[in-house]
């Protein structure tokens, strides 16, 4: 790859060779695709949906994630869609809430809460400017942090097997993630270039070939996929009950809130600036739309993926046709479900190996944000604060069991979420203080 190639990776809309675009679009396709559909898998058994009905979950999950990212990278009128490099796809944020609606109302509750929920955020969206200000660096780093830190365990299960496999927790995951890892990390700080920019993408090549050799690809779903099948609209119907829909408005307004921060995460440690207003109000009205349209399909609600924001600001690559070329895969393996399930053939172990160094960069960007501020005991506080509620909460599993489940699922399953409302009022209730930082 020649100097002049290589800069346009680091440049948003330089044209791109489909040589440079491809190991690039790569990354973000492997480092996203077990996310998109596992979600889509969960809340089908919940809903005890047949194989036929979860297939078309998982369809609707990869082609909604391939048009939100569309509609970010190109805004619709201008307006909808942030005009940043990033990928959407379908959000583990949202599964335990989901879970829990489909499991007491059934699936097409799901959907009339979601398309409820997505227009309020497009709302948002639109008001950006005057909310913006409840979400100043020290709220958004403390929320980019707790990101991070909801991902960790994610990433360390996923090491292990997965969660529920029958072998979790075995040596010869552990083998194959630590693998992946070493082949990561060694390229990431001991090679440069091309080499360097698709680390996560050599680290889950090898791991895959060795996971191969070890009889750990089960290549049973790629036999039993269909070559070819559309979605149809309405297809799980709509049903509007008022319960599922104030549960789920209530994630959707975190969800926005932690959109903003996975869009200053972007940008400060890919492109070195913070957000406007108007790529903030354009990228989480374009999510809202997304949603919206996908509430009819039957597409579980789509958002901003850590890992692949993770991706973004180790690289520093931001051109957007990488992104384009990774979503026309997704798109593809949407309508091809040949093609989704040998995307899902991947091993966890893999898949963690390759992202929890991408994970702790989302933590640490937080951190750089918080530490651009003041360490005054008000600041610390702050932080401090939240982090305590959000991580000690969810991590005390129980703990708000004398509430109604509603509460537990809400505020019980998520870091992000407590930590977030629990910055905010902070910040506003706590007054700022002219004293020198703490040394």
């Amino acid at each position: 790859m020649s100097e002049k190639e290589e800069k346009a990776l680091f440049d948003y809309d330089a044209k791109l060779s489909i040589k440079e675009a491809v190991p690039m679009g790569l990354q973000h396709v492997v480092a996203a695709v077990v996310g998109i559909v596992t979600p889509g898998i969960m809340i089908a058994k919940v809903c005890n949906l047949s194989s036929g009905d979860t297939t078309i979950m998982i369809q609707t999950s990869l082609i909604f994630s391939a048009v939100a990212t569309f509609i970010q990278l190109f805004p619709i009128f201008g307006k909808v869609g942030s005009r940043l490099p990033v990928m959407m796809g379908a959000s583990f944020a949202y599964v335990p809430i989901l879970m829990a609606i489909g499991g007491d109302f059934g699936i097409a509750a799901i959907f009339g809460a979601q398309l409820v929920g997505s227009i309020l955020v497009i709302f948002v969206g639109l008001s950006i400017k005057k909310i913006r200000i409840l979400f100043p660096p020290l709220v958004t780093g403390t929320v980019i942090l707790s990101i991070g830190l909801s991902l960790f365990p994610v990433a360390i299960k996923y090491m292990a097997g997965g969660a529920g496999s029958p072998d979790f927790g075995s040596a010869q995951n552990w083998l194959v993630a630590l693998l992946t890892f070493g082949v990561v990390f060694y390229f990431n700080y001991f090679s440069k270039g091309f080499l360097k920019l698709s680390s996560i993408l050599n680290g889950m090549i090898i791991g895959y070939i060795v996971s191969l050799v070890l009889g750990m690809v089960n290549f049973t779903p790629v036999k039993e996929a269909s070559v070819f099948q559309v979605i149809t609209p309405l297809y799980f119907g709509l049903d509007f009950q008022i319960v599922p829909i104030l549960t789920l408005v209530v994630m959707f307004i975190v969800d926005a809130v932690q959109a903003i921060g996975q869009f200053t995460a972007t940008t400060v440690g890919a492109m070195d600036r913070e957000p406007t207003d108007k790529e903030l109000s354009g990228g989480i009205m374009g999510s809202g739309f997304s949603n919206f349209i996908g509430s009819f399909f039957g597409s579980v609600p789509v958002a901003t993926f850590g890992q692949n924001v993770g991706l973004v600001t180790v690289t520093r690559v931001i051109n957007k046709y990488v992104m384009v070329f990774a979503s026309v895969i997704l798109l593809i393996a949407g309508f091809v479900p040949k093609v989704a399930s040998i995307l899902t053939t991947i091993p966890y172990a893999v898949i963690g190996g390759a992202t929890v160094s991408v994970f702790a960069s989302i933590s640490m960007t937080g951190v750089r944000m918080i530490s651009t501020q003041e360490l005054t005991p008000r600041n610390t506080g702050v932080v401090g604060i939240a982090l305590a509620f959000g991580i000690g909460v969810t991590l005390s599993v129980g703990c708000l069991s004398g509430f109604p489940p509603w509460v537990t699922t809400i505020f019980g399953n998520s870091e992000v979420i407590l930590t977030t409302i629990v910055a905010v009022i902070l910040n506003v209730v706590l007054k700022e203080e002219k004293q020198l930082a703490i040394e």
